[in-house]
Parts: C-alpha cells; structure tokens; sequence
C-alpha cells in the first residue's frame, strides 16, 4: 500500500542536480503501525486502519490514552505502542497484516501524491477576506460600507435568501486535499518527505500522504 500518515515540519528549499531550486514542504511521515484491516465481510468494505504519533505515557505509568483506545490497539496477540492519531486507507486487496510497520520509503522520488490536511483557523472573516468580494465605493456618502458585503436578498419570488450565498462567517479550519504533488525527496533514516508546493495546516499539523488518484504529470515549462 502507498499511504501513510506524517506530520508537517514546515517549508524549505531543495537544490537539484542541475542547481535548480525547488520550494518543498518537509513531512515528517511515520513510522505507521496496521492497527486493523476491515473486510467487506465483517465490516462492509476494504480498508487498512494505520496509527501514528506515539504517546509517552504519564510519569507515574498511567496511560494518556483511554481504555477503549488502549483496548484497540492491545487485542489478542497484537501489542501496539499507545498511538494518538488512527486513519484508514481505502484498499481492495490489502498487502499488509496487523502489527506490520510502515515507513516512508514506500515512496520513492518523483512519486505524485494527494495530501489531506486541516488548513489554519482564520477565525470570523468578512466577505472581502472570505471570498475575494470587492469593496464598495469610498465616495458618494458612504462612511461605514466600504468593506460591507451589500444587498443579499431576493424579490418577492421566492422572497427569502438563497441558501449557500456568500456570506461572512467562519473561515478555515477544514479538510483540504491537494492533488498531484511530486515527491522530491525520501530520507527514509530521518522518516522525512519533502513534497513540491506547499501543504494544507500550519507547522505540526497532522497530514495524510496517499498515492494520487488522477496520476496526471504536469507539464514542465
């Protein structure tokens, strides 16, 4: 299987051979553990379920962990460390068996790869910042409505607001995948990727890297 799950250390540069210089995003990926494999069978679909980031315990040995989490990841003859951060992977044929560890080195240099991540918290933001609304005009009387966003409602049919109008409100803070990004770099002894282009959340922020789903190579100008 070709997913795993990282965390964003931030950005960087990286020279290639030729002195080019390419803007990366550094990724902290893995090591991953199998916590669970889901069968159609059982569960109604294919899946692989992977665990990340783990979780030293308390300085007294009580675990951060609560039971049911613990108990999923120490079930028969499976013994996992205490792992924070669970994903699943969609997969028909799974290639892998619980317990088994997976580390970056599943991708090699010049691989594409969607990323999934939590992009930053903007908090409450107008419209102008929201969507790119233009401001209104500075003259004519206007004292306070340069940055307001105007009228939003109807005639009288259907007489009300259109549902999904663009509005202010709360900005960020959602599931953002970006497609066909090209791995540069694999330091498997370091479990770091670098990725081309620049990687939805902020520093620290959990992000999952799978195989593109649209294998499409852009076209290098």
């Amino acid at each position: 299987m070709k997913g795993i799950i990282g965390k964003k250390v931030g950005m960087t540069q990286y020279f290639e051979e030729d002195g080019s210089v390419v803007p990366v995003t550094v990724i902290e990926a893995g090591p991953c553990y199998v916590t669970q494999i889901k069968t159609p069978d059982r569960d109604g679909y294919s899946a692989v379920q992977l665990g990340y980031d783990e979780v030293n315990r308390r300085s007294n040995g009580t675990p951060r962990l609560n039971k049911p989490e613990l108990g999923h990841l120490n079930r028969g003859e499976l013994q996992l460390p205490d792992l924070r951060v669970l994903r699943e992977f969609r997969i028909e044929n799974p290639d892998v068996a619980e317990g088994e560890q997976i580390k970056c080195d599943i991708f090699q240099k010049g691989d594409l790869v969607d990323i999934v991540g939590i992009s930053k918290g903007r908090g409450y933001a107008g419209t102008v910042k929201r969507h790119g609304f233009n401001r209104q005009p500075k003259t004519h009387g206007q004292s306070d409505r340069e940055r307001a966003p105007g009228s939003i409602g109807a005639s009288a049919m259907p007489s009300r607001v259109i549902k999904g109008m663009r509005m202010s409100g709360h900005m960020g803070s959602d599931r953002v995948t970006i497609q066909n990004l090209e791995v540069v770099l694999v330091d498997a002894e370091k479990n770091l990727l670098a990725i081309k282009g620049s990687v939805p959340g902020a520093r620290g922020g959990i992000v999952v890297v799978k195989a593109a789903r649209k294998q499409r190579r852009a076209e290098k100008k």
